[in-house]
């Protein structure tokens, strides 16, 4: 279940979206793609994107350590939060 995002945190979504669309992606990409250059402020953000809805989070396919994610589009994301709206005003 998605939820709206904190400005801060759409913003680096938007840039992730720009570059990304629906292909995975790694941390290291995800921190070339944003130029984070602290590691615990990008888990910070890809950590809030998933519990947002926004991101989910895959297993390396090579190596079970490592993760990749993948951003749900945005199209998604705003009609699963009208229907919750509508369900919550019905």
């Amino acid at each position: 279940m998605a939820t709206p995002l904190p400005k801060w945190l759409f913003v680096r979504y938007a840039k992730l979206w720009t570059k990304k669309k629906n292909q995975e992606f790694t941390f290291d990409e995800a921190r070339r793609l944003l130029r984070e250059k602290n590691d615990k402020t990008l888990s910070v953000i890809l950590s809030e994107l998933r519990k947002h809805g926004w991101l989910e989070t895959l297993l390396d396919a090579k190596d079970a350590r490592k993760r990749n994610y993948h951003l749900r589009p945005p199209k998604d994301i705003v009609e699963e939060i009208a229907l919750q709206d509508d369900g919550q005003n019905a």
